[in-house]
């Protein structure tokens, strides 16, 4: 007869404990990094603070080696996976990218076929030029009022499965960054039930893990690995994550894969931050974020009486491609003022020194977590009222849809190492992208490589540069050229699919 796991003491921080012990060790570096604790760069000590520089340190015994921990990293990877409920956490030092990426290579090798919405974050895409995996896009639906797309409803999955029998795994968006979730349980139940796995991107999901009434988080949905962004919702700093994992992957495997591309020298501030606010959450967790729900709450009560604005919440849940909404965010559609949501954020930001998580053409979000207070919430709702008497206008000629359905011609392993020309963006109509094309944030492709060029597409880039979206992705930094295939791409199976 078995006996229970015993807990884990979450009050535990294993790398902070030991770089506290290390700290007080007086140790003469002659190792690197080459500032050594801050003396041979002032600046940066000064700048950053003696305290920080003085653990910005590199591996060694007494602090284990992220690349192959068998001691504190080890210990504060079993207290994360406990914490999240997972079979094993990684931690992460390449941000969510890095985590997504590992995700997808530790499921999938070259020419297997994976299932995904199309509204992925860039880095998806990016895994699948390196490991040169087909993508199966699903559609996803599109909410008609705002123009954002949603989760993938059961029925496409389904669908996609069926057609697809032989792809070996289903990702999945929880939540997208509107912060909408599709029914990530019967997902699950699907992808399992055809011997897929399921992957969630939770790049903007760590808070479900420890709140009260939020959409439901992957390792308890069932699901067989999860990126999740710490730094966003979790309080860690920047560029610190975790990769989740459940019973059917082999722990060992996983830790290869993240090698192939992680650094070796891996950042004890990153490091820390993700143990110190893994304490945070498991001590702390519920209470800080019914306070962030409580905020969003009001927050979005007070910006819909103003007229003209709308803060959506769960009165969009319609059970199934809208199956739960993530109410800690503060999603605002503004085109009924007659402003695109990115020309709202540049007006936060110049004429009221606020900056918010992103605009593109229809909204705005306002990234809400365990640092805002309600006070600041009053500013923004101030602001926006102010915005409306000042700017509104009338929304004929706006566009509304953020999601275009994209024509793909070819993998995007293929379509990147292509032989290649590059011509003009506005004489591209026709021909097959060797690239990608994105507002950052949030960063997903409006064109990726492999994609046929549209003259949609076309107008939506050259209209979200008038609003003055954020584009990125081309080798021209002035987004005036593009790289597209030299033989226009060819069409068939084993090249990327739309169900």
């Amino acid at each position: 007869m078995g006996t229970e796991k015993q807990r884990l003491d979450q009050r535990r921080a294993p790398v902070y404990e030991a770089l506290e012990t290390f700290r007080q060790m007086r140790v003469v570096p002659f190792d690197v990094p080459g500032h050594k604790r801050g003396r041979g760069n002032p600046e940066l000590a000064e700048f950053l603070g003696e305290r920080c520089v003085g653990v910005d340190v590199n591996s060694m015994k007494p602090l284990d080696n992220l690349c192959h921990p068998i001691s504190v990293i080890r210990e504060a990877e079993d207290l994360a996976a406990e914490a999240f409920g997972a079979a094993h956490a990684f931690l992460m030092v390449g941000g969510t990218t890095s985590s997504v990426q590992s995700m997808v290579l530790s499921a999938c090798k070259g020419g297997d076929e994976i299932i995904l919405p199309r509204n992925v974050h860039r880095s998806v895409i990016n895994a699948l030029v390196l490991c040169g995996a087909i993508p199966v896009y699903v559609a996803p639906e599109v909410e008609d009022r705002l123009g954002i797309s949603l989760g993938m409803r059961r029925e496409q999955v389904a669908k996609a499965i069926g057609k697809h029998p032989n792809a070996v795994a289903v990702l999945v968006n929880n939540p997208t960054y509107y912060g909408i979730c599709g029914d990530l349980r019967s997902i699950v139940q699907m992808a399992h039930g055809a011997g897929m796995l399921c992957l969630a991107d939770e790049a903007h999901g760590t808070h479900f893990y420890f709140g009260e009434g939020l959409p439901l988080s992957a390792m308890a949905a069932g699901a067989d690995m999860a990126a999740v962004s710490m730094h966003k919702s979790g309080g860690s700093l920047t560029q610190s994550s975790l990769l989740l994992t459940g019973p059917a992957m082999p722990a060992g495997y996983v830790r290869q894969i993240i090698n192939l591309t992680q650094t070796t020298s891996g950042s004890y501030l990153l490091m820390s931050s993700l143990d110190i606010s893994r304490r945070n959450l498991s001590l702390r967790g519920r209470s800080i974020f019914r306070e962030v729900v409580h905020m969003a709450e009001y927050a979005r009560e007070e910006i819909n009486q103003i007229g003209g604005y709308y803060a959506f919440g769960k009165e969009l849940i319609d059970g199934n491609a809208i199956f739960d909404f993530d109410a800690t965010k503060l999603s605002v559609h503004t085109r009924a003022i007659g402003l695109a949501g990115i020309e709202v954020y540049d007006l936060l930001r110049d004429e009221y020194d606020i900056q918010i998580e992103f605009g593109d053409i229809g909204n705005i979000l306002a990234y809400l977590s365990m640092g805002d207070r309600p006070q600041e919430l009053e500013r923004l709702v101030s602001a926006l009222a102010e915005i409306r008497r000042r700017y509104q206008r009338s929304s004929a000629g706006l566009l509304s849809q953020e999601y275009l359905d994209p024509e793909v011609v070819s993998s995007p392993q293929e379509a990147f190492y292509a032989p290649k020309r590059s011509i003009p963006l506005r004489q591209s109509a026709g021909q097959v992208s060797s690239e990608f094309i994105m507002c950052y944030p949030p960063g997903i492709p409006i064109l990726a490589p492999g994609e046929r060029i549209t003259q949609d597409i076309l107008d939506y880039i050259e209209y979200a540069r008038e609003k003055g979206c954020s584009l990125t992705g081309p080798e021209d930094p002035e987004i005036r050229n593009i790289n597209v295939l030299t033989g226009g791409g060819t069409e068939g199976k084993g090249h990327g699919t739309l169900v």
